[in-house]
Parts: C-alpha cells; structure tokens; sequence
C-alpha cells in the first residue's frame, strides 16, 4: 500500500491525527496547526461585514432613492439570486474534498486546472484589491461627511480639508492602518473582525430602533453647485416617519444625477453599486487556510451569513421607503446618522464596517496571491509572495486604485470582476456535474447542473448589463492570461476536469459510432504501425501521421516476454516513455503495447483489440525487413536534441535514455524473416489492408514537416497500381489493391508538405496491347474518382514477361510455380523498369540518366507499388520476401501496398 500512488495518503488514515497537506500545496503557511478559526468567527463574521460593507450604512438611500422601492426589490433578488447559485456550487465543491488556503482560487484551480484556475484567481485577486480600495473610499467619504472642511448640518466639525489630494491623502492612512492590522496575522484579524461584528450589529439595531422612535423632522442637505459654478439653494430633505403617502411617492424609480459624482444614473449603475456591497460571499472562503473545518465551516457559515444579510437589507428597504421623501434618499447618503437616536453610534458603525470590509478584502487578496505564489503559475513574477504574504506589492495596488477618488467610479468594475470569479466557480461546479466522476460525492446535495448552468449565465448576463465594456476587457484579460499559463505551462498532478468531460463525451459519441452504418465514401485509413525501436523509424512515424487524413493513428509496440515469469508487468512503465515519443514528434497517435512471446502473436493482439468500437486499425503499417542498418534519428532531428547530461526540464532522464540503441548490424533480430512475412499475412486474413515502407529515412526533410510544402522543391510522387510481379497480358485492369494504392497517394497529396508533389500514374501495357486505350480508361476512371495525375504508358512484357501465356494466374511467380531464377529475373527487370521511369523524371531525356542530354527534372521523392499477397504455402515466405527485397532495391523511400477493402466512390 505504500507504493500506492494514493489520495488517502495525505490524510494519514494509518493511525496519525491531523490532516497533512502535501509541502508544495497552496495550503496555508502553517499547516494544520495554523488552523485555529471556527465556523462562526472565520466564515459567518468576516462574510457578513464584506457583504455589508459601506452599502449598508452609505448607499442604502442611493439605492431606493434612485430605483424606487419595487426597483430596489428587484435588484436585491437578482442579486441575492445570483449569489444563491454561487453558493451552492461553493458548497458543493467544498464539501467534495480538502479546501486548503487561496479560498475560490483553490477550487476553481484544481477544477479547471492551472490555465483557467490561475488567471481567474488573478482577476479575484484585482477583484479584492479594488473592493479595498472601495471601501477606504467609503471610509473617507463618511469621514469628511462629518469632519470635512464642507460638511452641512449641526453636527459637522468641519476640521478636515477637502479637495481630491486630500482624499487621496486620508485614504493613504487609513489604508495603512488596514495594512498594519492584517499584517499582525489572521488571528488579530479574527478578533478584531468579531468585535467589528458587534459594533456593527449595536450600530444597525440603533439605526432599526431610531426608524420607529424617532418622530418626523427636516434636514438640512449640502447645498448643491450651479451651473456657472455658484451654489444652488439649500434643499431640505423630510423624514416623515411611518407615511403610507411618502411609500406611495417612493415606489416607483427616480433617476437623476449622483451628487458625488455629477453622473446620470440608470438601472445598471445603481445595481452595480448594490451588487458591490453583496460581494463578500468569497470572504470566509478566502480565509480556508485558516478555517479548523473548511469543508463544513465554508458551506454552513456562507449559507447563514448570506440569509441574515438578506433580511437586514429587505428591511432597510421598507424602512427607508416608509419614512424618507426621495429628496432626502438622493440627496444624503448618510441621512441613517441625521436620523438616529445616537449620531455617534452609526458613525462607529460606519467606520467600523468600512475598516472590516476593508481588511476583509485585503487579507483575502493576500491569501490568494499567496497561493499563487506557491503553485509557481506566474514564475519569478510572484515569487516574493511565497515568503511574504503582505508584501509592499499589495499596498502598492490598493494605492493606485484609490487614484480613482470615487467610490461610485470604482463600483462597476470590482462587480465585473466579482462577477467573473463567480461565474468560474459555477463553471467549476458545472464541469464537475457533467463530468459524471465517480469521486465527485459532495455531501452537500442541494444543487443541480442546472442551478449551476443558471448561475453561469447570471453572472455573465449581468456582467454585460452592468458595464459591456469592463465585461470585455475582463474576459479579454482572462484570455491572455490563460494563453499565458497555457504557453507557460502548469502543474499536471491537479487533476483536470476537461479530462473528464472529453472522456464522458468521447465514450458518448462512440456509443454513436456504429460501424454497420459505415460507408465508402467516407472511408479514412486507421492506421497501426508496429515500431519495434523509434530511434530508428522516426522519419516513418512522421510519414504514416500524414497518411491517416484525420483518421486512428495507433503506435504498436510488441515487448518480448511471459507474464508467468515476471513479477510484474514491464509494459506499464514504458508508457510514459511512448507518449512522451508521441509529444516530441508531433504526431497525433495512440500508445497500444503489449507482452507477447512473440512479435507475430504481438501483433495479432495488437490488430484484434486495438481501437475502440468504430474507431479501430484497418490497416497495418511496417517497416521493411532487409539488411540495412538502422539510424539513429534522435541524433540528427532537431527535436530530439537534448542536454549533454541526459536531463530534461523538471530533471526528468532524457527520451534518449528511455529507449535502448539501434540495433548493431549483424546482430540477432527479434523478428525472423518468416514471422515478419507470416505477419502480413496474418494483416490480410484478417481482413486489413498492409503498408511495407522501405527506406523513408532518406525522404525529403521538408515532406516531413508539419508546414506547407509549397516552396520547397518539386518532387514526383510515382504510383504503380498494378503488380508487376504478375507478367500477365492486357495488365492495364486495376484492381480494388490498386485503387487503394491510388487512395493512399491522393491522401498523401492533400497533406500541406505534400501540396507540391506532382502525382505520376504508370499504366503497364503488355507486348501486343494497343497504346492510349488503357490510358483513355484510366483518365476516366481518375476523372470519376476526382484524382489529379499525370498518366504515363510504359511497355511491360519484354523480356522475362513476354514469354508467359496469357492465361497465367496472379501468383505463379510468387507462389514458386515458376523457377527462383525466372521469379528473380522478373523482379529484377521490374525494379529496373521502375527505376528508369524515375531516372526519366531526374535527366528528362529518352535514355534516363545514362542519356545525360535531358534538363534536370524533379526528382521521385517517394514511389507507391502495388504488393502481391504472400505466398499460400509459409516455406516460401523467405523466397517471398527476396522477391520484395529485390523488386524494391534501390527505389529510395517506397511504400509496398496490398489493399483488401473498397475505398472509392464514384456517387455523391
């Protein structure tokens, strides 16, 4: 068990107290013993005063003044509904596993992985340092309300100057003292947090109290700039007390300009300042790292700081609607201290809640950019922030954002930013949803897929409303940032839920897939090739991933052994060696390997149970069994080229280490020529097409590359359709094994590295046949099946060919009807013919190379020939392959092909 590469393990079940998180987590800084703070004072406390922030205090007549009360209403339960869905997935997802420090960027992260988890967690991370900044701003909005040099009223001190580089000097302070608080630790917090809490709490029961007791009185507002810069009359707003005329005149909505800002306002820009105020859901999630039960304190605290939350601002709605005119509402922000029993104590409420959210926001910036910083997404960029949770950097941000002076002005875009990070985690709890894992078991069970898809769109819809241009330029954002991690690349031991969802979908669709519906015309190569060394068959790994037009490509390999005799299986482990081949090559293949006793009984496994329902190999592809001796490719292709000590990145070995060295000439095969031959013929009886490639190391590096090979120099590409060791008359019928080989090359043509090569079409024409009327068929025939060729005639039959009788049956040569010298001479002036056909292409002129006087024509990069079934009778299979070996000789890059399957149509 303790090799098990098991989750159970970071949890000592084995007997150990405690919860031991891996070193290099995003956990908190001190481990389990750091994890002090209860449900109550970690979640419910530090949630409501974020959520409270200063809307409750400063914005609540904004809000009902602008909107009228059913607006209001209407804006609390869209917003309270869109908070409702987020809740629920962050229950669900924090109920389904450990939470450790970095609250909504820890699950988002190690849902959807490193790319989208760690540009989220960054927009959360500006999200919190905005929301800051609003606050400070809201703190020293209220303060110079009071003790500012243009405060109105018989209560101002009016002892503070005003102006913007004043603000902006306050909000330094009092920034610096938010700053001082949170760098103390999160148990300082905590405890300050918890009396934060009753101050707040005494200061809203005084406010709820003084709606009642207080009877109906004017207030004086701030006299309001005119048009030519002179002040406009003193206005007084009215509290009426419990007024059904003053609800009456307050229920419909209002619209008119901010007086701190000068701006018209409208329905979005009112809710994107109440939806600011409701932000604070994330708080208690922000504080994971120090929670004693995260998973339980996260869900129950949330869910009960949100419903108190609700209740108190649908009754400060009422309240207000019922005893305030709409001229006090818009006009005085803080009107809840004109109109409170004891003055003093919502002014402590009021900078009591400010300095909370303020700190909230902080301390939660800080634990999620310190998570960052330990999960090593962002490089050397957060470094620091391993070490130094609050560091200057922090400040430094919440300082330029205090810049913008207003907290109105800032509103839309903390929202956005909200709105964004909520949406990730419904998104996250959608995948999971979808995914259908076995390991996704939450045990809290109130959510769907639905109410998560629901909470998605919520997000996104308003986030539109609200501001477009925020909206864009935040998913913007998140896009490049996400690029950035994917180019960067990130930890793979997270776990990535679009991993899951593909599988769920991939094991769909081939449910789908039904392989009785399978027609022609659709037809596509699937591709096994049977590698026994990839050092040495690089160059045909490459050709037969052009080959497979979009098709399964599956590399095979066949490791010599008996199960019975090992004490495990030495397959398992060479895996990761394969698929790290596949990702150096860039090829879009499949790992198959197996055990077998032999590479035959290897390779009919391989044929019988690779692929999946209809996507399984229909053709074989091998390399050629002769005598040359293998390259070593990963010496000499460039992407393959490693460190001198063997070391990749990360100090994982090199590729080079992981696979043994070709194989040194004249050294034992594990192949013998019998088994290689009886191996094609295993391929055919199982009704496979076969694909011999014999010299592919000396094709053109450029057909071998993945760009367009429309600028590289002009190659032939010859096609024989015919077998030319059948030296029957009239040999210009082409079969269904020619018309695959004319497939196969088309197929070839279409791949971009390809597009240049010029397709060559030899017609054999036996001694007494006719020129041009094989040809005339041809040319139809490849009009029909919309190939572009070039047709050429060659006269076949001379010599060893002309003496046979036209009733000869296909075969007789290969089969030994006829004696090894005659098959030999056959194949001999076979691969001759061939040969001069590309000297023809090379020298131009009649004679071929030895004519000398043609101009220098392209060259054959790779030669298609038709490939006789082996023969019946497994004694002459090595006779077979010197057939093949001597029909091929020095042809350069060839491909050997038997098909046994249609695959052309002539029908639409």
């Amino acid at each position: 068990m303790a090799s098990e590469n098991s989750p159970l393990l970071a949890y000592r079940l084995l007997g150990e107290e405690g919860v031991a998180f891996p070193a290099n987590g995003a956990g908190g800084p001190g481990g389990a013993s750091a994890r002090k703070l209860s449900t109550f004072l970690g979640v419910v406390v530090p949630t409501v005063l974020s959520m409270f922030s200063i809307v409750v205090f400063l914005r609540i007549g904004f809000v009902v003044g602008h909107a009228g009360l059913l607006q209001a209403l209407a804006m609390l339960l869209v917003a309270y509904f869109i908070l409702a869905l987020t809740v629920l997935s962050v229950c669900a997802i924090a109920t389904n596993g450990a939470v450790r420090g970095g609250g909504a960027y820890f699950m988002i992260s190690r849902t959807l992985g490193p790319e989208v988890g760690g540009s989220i967690g960054l927009m959360f991370y500006l999200a919190n340092v905005c929301g800051c900044a609003v606050s400070l701003l809201g703190l020293v909005e209220a303060v110079l309300d009071v003790f500012g040099a243009d405060a109105t009223g018989s209560s101002g001190l009016r002892v503070l100057p005003q102006g913007y580089g004043w603000n902006l000097l306050y909000g330094s302070l009092l920034l610096g003292l938010v700053g001082g608080v949170c760098t103390l630790g999160a148990g300082l917090y905590a405890r300050a947090s918890f009396l934060t809490f009753l101050l707040v709490s005494g200061s809203l029961a005084s406010v709820l109290i003084s709606f009642v007791a207080v009877g109906p009185r004017d207030i004086p507002l701030t006299p309001q700039p005119g048009p030519n810069g002179s002040s406009l009359p003193p206005q007084v707003g009215h509290f009426t007390g419990f007024n059904s005329s003053t609800l009456k005149a307050n229920l419909g909505a209002g619209y008119a300009k901010d007086y701190t800002t000068g701006a018209m306002m409208t329905f979005a820009s009112v809710f994107a300042v109440l939806f600011n105020g409701c932000t604070g859901i994330m708080a208690g999630a922000n504080m994971s790292g120090e929670l004693k039960d995260p998973s339980r304190a996260i869900p129950l605290g949330t869910i009960v700081a949100v419903a108190y939350t609700f209740f108190i601002y649908i009754l400060l709605f009422f309240l207000s609607s019922f005893t305030c005119d709409r001229t006090l509402l818009q006009e005085d922000y803080g009107f809840f201290r004109a109109i409170s029993l004891w003055p003093p104590l919502v002014l402590i409420g009021i900078y009591a809640t400010s300095l909370s959210a303020s700190m909230s926001s902080l301390i939660g910036a800080s634990r999620i950019l310190h998570a960052l910083a330990q999960d090593d997404l962002f490089g050397v960029i957060l470094a620091p922030a391993k070490v130094d949770q609050k560091g200057p950097s922090l400040l430094v941000l919440v300082q330029l954002v205090l810049l913008a002076g207003k907290l109105n002005t800032l509103a839309a875009v903390v929202t956005v930013f909200y709105l964004v990070a909520y949406a990730a985690v419904d998104l996250s709890c959608l995948s999971l949803e979808w995914a259908s894992a076995p390991n996704f078991r939450p045990t809290f069970s109130l959510f769907s897929w639905h109410t998560c898809l629901l909470g998605v769109a919520s997000c996104l819809l308003m986030m539109f409303l609200i501001s477009p241009g925020a909206a864009g330029g935040s998913l913007l954002l998140m896009g490049l940032l996400s690029a950035l991690l994917t180019a960067r690349g990130g930890p793979s031991s997270w776990g990535y839920v679009s991993q899951a969802l593909l599988f769920h979908q991939v094991r769909k669709y081939l449910l789908r897939l039904d392989v009785r519906k399978d027609h022609v015309k659709f037809w596509r190569p699937q591709l096994l090739l049977l590698v026994g060394n990839p050092r040495g068959a690089l160059p045909l790994l490459r050709l037969a991933n052009q080959l497979k037009k979009g098709g399964l490509y599956v590399l095979g390999h066949v490791t010599l052994g008996d199960l019975d005799c090992l004490p495990s299986d030495p397959v398992q482990p060479q895996y990761g060696a394969w698929l790290s081949l596949v990702d150096r090559a860039q090829v879009k293949a499949f790992v198959d390997l197996t055990l077998s006793p032999s590479v035959r009984q290897g390779a009919q496994h391989l044929l019988r149970i690779s692929g999946l329902g209809g996507m399984k190999p229909n053709t074989l592809v091998l390399g050629f069994y002769d005598d040359a001796a293998p390259e070593d490719h990963f010496l000499t292709d460039p992407a393959f080229s490693e460190p001198a000590d063997g070391t990749q990145e990360g100090g994982s070995p090199a590729l080079s280490t992981l696979f043994p060295p070709p194989r040194a000439p004249g050294s034992p095969r594990a192949l013998s020529p019998q088994d290689y031959v009886a191996t094609v013929a295993d391929a055919l009886k199982m009704n496979k097409n076969v694909v011999l490639a014999r010299a592919c190391g000396a094709l053109p590096p450029e057909r071998l590359s993945r760009g367009s090979g429309g600028t590289s120099q002009p190659h032939h590409v010859d096609v024989w359709p015919l077998n030319l060791l059948r030296p029957r008359g009239g040999p210009g019928y082409v079969d269904v094994c020619g018309l695959f080989l004319l497939q196969m090359a088309t197929i070839l043509g279409m791949v971009p590295a390809w597009h240049s090569a010029r397709l060559r079409i030899f017609l054999c024409l036996g001694p007494r046949e006719a020129p041009g009327a094989a040809e005339g068929r041809l040319r139809a025939l490849l009009s029909q099946l919309r190939i572009r060729a070039e047709v050429q005639e060659v006269v076949w039959g001379e010599g060893a060919g002309s003496q046979e009788p036209e009733e000869e049956e296909e075969g007789d040569f290969v089969n030994g009807r006829r004696g090894d010298a005659e098959a030999e001479a056959l194949a001999c002036s076979a691969n001759a013919l061939v040969r001069a056909q590309q000297g023809r292409g090379r020298g131009g002129g009649p004679g071929g190379p030895e004519g000398g006087d043609g101009e220098q024509g392209p060259s054959t990069a790779l030669t298609f020939l038709y490939l006789p079934r082996p023969p019946a009778d497994p004694a002459r299979y090595p006779r077979y392959l010197a057939l093949l070996e001597i029909l091929s000789r020095d042809l350069g890059p060839t491909l050997l092909i038997h098909g046994v399957t249609p695959v052309t149509c002539t029908d639409l």
